[in-house]
């Protein structure tokens, strides 16, 4: 049922070929700022750019993933796989998975939930490497993306899909509502990227003009970030 990865202090990395990048707990000042910073350094200008989040809504702890695929879906419909309608999960993975071979040379940012230890709750990391899905709960599933963002849920190690279903949903919305705040505004700086480098052709100089008065650069206000729950 549940995708979770490990990813703690005291436990084994979610894989080694990946490479911490940045790790933030959610209730940092501007830890969606420093996410965001951090994978503007590892998106290619020149690629799409596809988010895959892990998880399935039947447990509060592993709806991370699905809450944010709602959360960026609202912006960026093309650019999301895994919502809580439509959830990526162990049961359909590799038939979903297949869907991100369609979209030519994309570059794939996997999210998923993740358990730890008890002073890594709340943390949330960004890593350069594939992620794993299924390793908190003793499933082998296929490498997804190119980089990866885990949320740590919860405490791991004993009855892993009792905890899952006695984690608070307040955590998990919190931390889906700093990650979707990052990805929002690293799509839309990429996207401002690639343009950018399209203007520099004489039949997009209008354009780029015109655009440089009405792109934003971040989710400056709360109205600004999507509005598909609301975090009272």
């Amino acid at each position: 049922m549940s995708d979770l990865t490990i990813a703690s202090k005291s436990i084994p990395a979610v894989s080694s070929m990946s490479v911490e990048c940045c790790r933030v707990g959610y209730q940092t000042p501007d830890a969606a700022q420093a996410l965001t910073n951090a994978l503007l350094h590892l998106l290619p200008v020149d690629r799409p750019i596809l988010v895959a989040c892990v998880g399935t809504d039947r447990s509060t702890g592993d709806a991370l993933g699905p809450l944010v695929g709602s959360g960026l879906a609202r912006r960026f419909p093309a650019n999301v796989i895994g919502t809580v309608s439509s959830p990526l999960h162990a049961a359909n993975m590799e038939a979903r998975l297949a869907e991100l071979q369609l979209v030519k040379d994309a570059y794939v940012v996997a999210v998923d939930a993740s358990l730890g230890t008890d002073d890594a709750v709340g943390t949330i990391t960004l890593r350069q490497g594939p992620l794993l899905p299924g390793a908190g709960v003793r499933k082998s599933l296929p490498p997804i993306g190119a980089c990866h963002l885990t949320g740590v849920v919860n405490v791991g190690g004993f009855m892993e899909y009792v905890v899952l279903q006695n984690t608070r949903l307040h955590l998990v919305l919190s931390m889906a509502e700093v990650i979707v705040a990052a990805l929002t505004q690293a799509l839309q700086q990429h996207k401002a990227r690639r343009y950018d480098s399209a203007a520099t052709l004489p039949a997009f100089e209008g354009a780029a003009a015109s655009r440089s008065t009405s792109s934003s650069s971040g989710l400056s206000t709360r109205e600004d970030r999507p509005d598909w729950i609301s975090f009272a």
